[in-house]
């Protein structure tokens, strides 16, 4: 018998009522037997029906019959590839994952205030969330900066350096950040994640047999960075230097590895141990990536990081970091000597065949650096501005995570009700705080994060606590004993 003629099974799905999205729904499937050459099937009298019947044979085909009992001819249908994309939307829903985006408009001058474009008009809210840290995206000397340089040279860069060459703004931004993170050289790219994406692969490809060790709760650039690196991965608990000092001991002594982490973890607001993985990287001969992209511009004397801070910048074989939260820019970078720049402008796919940033774009953010890199009252008042959130919220009893840094996580641990309290806040108190739910943090942890920024005053905190404790009451979510001391 022809191999086309044998039985093949196919799937009969049994029309239901209609759903959601206009589709009938299923009510039941069955499995027959039919015959791909005979063009025709047989339906069992007992599914007699007055309407078509939809069936699968598998390998993204699908047959349409007249649903008469007895043999009936097929047609092929033509594929549904929308089906495909609806049922990848519903997953999310169903999950509570689905990302909404609010359309906010700021106001240069009046940051955190915006104008929410809400499906009612317009309406002004204050933003609690913004990863402009500093407020530097309105500073005068970052804007005055890029209005200057557009005006000069225009808006684009003419697209890769490799064909474009290079602005001159560009190679003065890669010098200013080699001289914040006292390294030989600099390298930009288009954003934070496309310098881990294309750096870190870049790196350990050039690494014959490179072993890396990557934190458990490193940034998901950073993780496809080392997946696409091809490379052996180790992954050690965060933060856990013995399990990290286990993975380097278990390895060849004289086989090349690589530690990547990141220095300050923006969803919990904890502080990698920089200086102890610095001390083990040098005991078992490692090179070390670290990225600072949420330390940049808020710690160190000069802004260089949590690595300054610590006093370890030296000591970190490769500086990765953003131009888009402290230095209210966009772009992403690198430093590190010259040998590793170099290899990595040299090999980089990321970077060789990308557009490269604007000219206008490089001015302001060589602004704010140099701006930072001596004045530090953003941030001395950017660390007051986050003290007293955590101790006007903990005061509240609101269940406000433990953090060391600027960043202030309120636990909510539902991702339903972290999406209610988000849209409540926005919607009836004029605050704007996005949910932040799985994948971005364990399921189980859902959470409201929180960024005080300078410009918060102290009546927009106290604004905030009471809308806070207002939506904790509605959604029956739990509050901690109130803190009389903090009082």
């Amino acid at each position: 018998m022809d191999k086309m003629s044998k039985p093949a099974e196919a799937v009969l799905g049994v029309p239901g009522r209609l759903g959601p999205r206009g589709r009938a729904s299923v009510r039941r499937l069955i499995h027959i037997n039919y015959r791909p050459r005979d063009g025709a099937i047989n339906i069992p009298a007992r599914l007699a029906t007055n309407v078509c019947w939809r069936i699968d044979i598998g390998a993204g085909k699908a047959l349409k019959t007249s649903g008469r009992r007895g043999r009936v001819p097929l047609q092929v249908l033509p594929m549904d590839y929308n089906q495909f994309f609806d049922s990848a939307l519903d997953r999310l829903h169903a999950e509570r994952r689905y990302r909404v985006f609010a359309d906010l408009e700021r106001t240069a001058g009046r940051f955190p205030h915006a104008v929410w474009h809400s499906p009612k008009g317009k309406r002004d809210v204050v933003i609690w969330c913004s990863n402009d840290y500093l407020g530097m995206g309105q500073h005068p000397k970052v804007v005055g900066a890029m209005v200057e340089t557009a005006t000069r040279v225009g808006t684009g860069a003419g697209g890769t350096r490799n064909i474009a060459g290079t602005h001159h703004p560009l190679v003065q931004l890669e010098a200013e950040l080699a001289d914040l993170h006292g390294k030989e050289a600099a390298l930009l790219f288009t954003s934070g994640y496309v310098s881990n994406q294309t750096g870190i692969p870049t790196i350990a490809k050039l690494i014959p047999n490179c072993l890396i060790l990557s934190d458990e709760l490193n940034h998901n650039s950073m993780i496809e960075g080392i997946r696409q690196s091809g490379c052996e991965r180790v992954v050690f608990r965060h933060n856990d230097l013995a399990h990290l000092e286990e993975l380097l001991k278990a390895a060849d002594p004289n086989r090349p590895k690589l530690i990547v982490c990141e220095s300050l973890y923006s969803m919990d607001g904890d502080v990698a141990p920089l200086a102890k993985i610095c001390d083990l990287a040098e005991k078992y001969n490692a090179m070390t990536y670290v990225d600072e992209v949420h330390a940049v511009g808020m710690y160190g004397p000069r802004g260089g990081g949590i690595a300054e801070r610590d006093g370890v910048m030296h000591r970190i074989d490769v500086l990765e970091g953003t131009l888009a939260k402290a230095f209210g820019c966009l772009g992403g970078y690198i430093a590190a000597n010259g040998q590793i720049i170099d290899a990595v402008r040299s090999y980089a796919p990321g970077f060789i065949f990308t557009t490269a940033l604007p000219p206008a774009i490089c001015s302001a953010a060589t602004a704010a650096i140099k701006h930072l890199k001596t004045s530090s009252w953003e941030r001395e008042r950017h660390q007051d501005r986050a003290a007293r959130v955590k101790a006007i919220l903990n005061a509240a009893g609101l269940p406000v995570m433990s953090s060391d840094t600027h960043i202030v996580p309120l636990f909510v641990g539902d991702p339903e009700k972290c999406k209610q309290a988000s849209d409540m806040l926005l919607e009836e108190h004029g605050i704007y705080i996005q949910p932040i739910n799985y994948p971005t943090v364990p399921k189980g942890s859902e959470r409201l994060r929180i960024t005080p920024s300078p410009y918060h005053d102290d009546g927009l905190i106290d604004q905030l606590a009471e809308a806070l404790l207002q939506v904790w009451e509605r959604l029956g979510l739990p509050l901690r004993e109130k803190s009389l001391a903090a009082e």
